[in-house]
């Protein structure tokens, strides 16, 4: 009889991995040979699938494992879980055939509880011995956020009914939702789990430390979302409040960063050669991140970056695919959830950062009215499928372990 814990739990996060990679690769295939089907409606389902399918899912059951020390799944997260999913394939199959319509709005709108519920049970549920911690803090942060970010979806449908796509708001409700997907949610829900690590490891972040560092993180992730605002021509006050926002940011990092370089010999002692391999990695992926948030605290690169879809595409799949994976699949593998083989992870590596080489060039090459060669296309599909192929080799790999 099939029995659903955490492991099943990860596998089913890795399918959904596959498909948006998939999808992905649809989406490069327009523009070498005549697809039937339409392009927005796909860029839906893509980043639907990839943002709600694996990296919720993935992210929800570490924070799982890691607050109640088990695999096993009790009856009322399961409950949450199967709804979840249904709300995700929902979503796949209806975003590809009518885009934001009646049966793909009513499935978001699931998910949106289902991800209120899965909140309310770490909230309640979890045991008074991490309540205290310093992963908790940031995890229960975290999870806040992800429901706060759910203000841009409601507000989708009343700007929609009311004001049109045309208006400003539209867009803003996007990039309000995005912003504390990606920079709130994504990002403190990783970082708890790196301070999970921290105490495993006996490493020490003072007190006072995390508290400045705490309450740096969280009001630049609040005030540098005013970053969003800047290609609306805000009044100067925006201006000030994104670039504080980016210096706060700047700040926590910059300790962070100090603590980690500090105790890199005990890191390094205390995880396996790879899995240190893959923190490092990330870690530098993350400061590539910061570096170009922080960019666009200036003018002249807000507008480049509004003006230029290939620039927000590079450094939207830089965090997604890059930063924001690589330590799921990292914190995945320490955890014992997967076994991640070295020769797929640097596969996807391989397509994750040529693919990047690759959509860079593009934006560098429309800003400065550079030659652009014929074969672009093609070569960016066939370097892009390197990724479902590493994360379809790490779900046969896993799928066989686990029979």
């Amino acid at each position: 009889m099939f029995r659903l814990d955490l492991k099943a739990h990860t596998n089913i996060a890795f399918a959904y991995f596959f498909l948006a990679a998939g999808l992905g690769i649809l989406l490069r295939l327009f523009y070498v040979t005549p697809i039937a089907a339409n392009y927005k409606y796909i860029i839906h389902a893509h980043s639907h699938t990839a943002l709600l399918g694996w990296v919720y899912l993935a992210l929800t059951g570490i924070i799982y494992r890691l607050l109640f020390q088990t695999t096993k799944l009790p009856k009322k997260y399961l409950y949450i879980f199967l709804v979840t999913n249904i709300s995700l394939l929902g979503m796949l199959f209806s975003f590809p055939f009518q885009g934001y319509a009646v049966v793909s709005i009513i499935f978001s709108t699931l998910f949106l509880f289902c991800s209120y519920f899965y909140t309310g049970f770490i909230l309640r549920n979890t045991p008074d011995e991490h309540r205290h911690t310093q992963y908790f803090k940031l995890i229960k942060a975290a999870l806040w956020y992800m429901v706060f970010s759910s203000i841009g979806p409601w507000a989708l449908g009343a700007i929609m009914s009311t004001l049109g796509k045309a208006s400003i708001w539209y867009k803003l409700s996007i990039y309000f939702y995005l912003h504390f997907q990606y920079n709130a949610w994504f990002l403190l829900g990783i970082l708890g789990i790196v301070f999970y690590l921290f105490q495993k490891l006996k490493l020490t972040f003072a007190p006072s430390e995390f508290k400045r560092f705490f309450y740096l993180l969280n009001f630049g992730v609040i005030l540098s979302f005013f970053l969003s605002t800047y290609w609306t021509n805000p009044p100067i006050v925006f201006h000030f409040l994104g670039g504080l926002g980016v210096i706060l940011l700047l700040l926590a990092f910059y300790q962070l960063f100090a603590f980690i370089l500090r105790n890199k010999y005990q890191l390094k002692a205390g995880l396996s050669s790879f899995n240190y391999q893959i923190l490092k990695i990330t870690g530098i992926l993350l400061v590539g991140k910061i570096f170009m948030q922080s960019l666009t605290a200036i003018p002249f690169f807000a507008d480049l970056a509004f003006e230029n879809l290939d620039f927000v595409i590079g450094y939207l799949h830089w965090v997604f695919l890059g930063f924001v994976s690589l330590a799921l699949f990292g914190f995945l593998n320490w955890l014992k959830l997967i076994r991640l083989p070295k020769k797929a992870f640097y596969l996807y590596l391989s397509g994750f950062l040529i693919s990047e080489m690759l959509i860079f060039y593009k934006g560098f090459v429309l800003w400065l009215g550079l030659p652009f060669f014929s074969s672009y296309f093609l070569i960016l599909v066939l370097v892009s499928a390197l990724i479902p192929i590493a994360v379809g080799w790490i779900i046969g790999l896993n799928f066989r372990k686990n029979k």
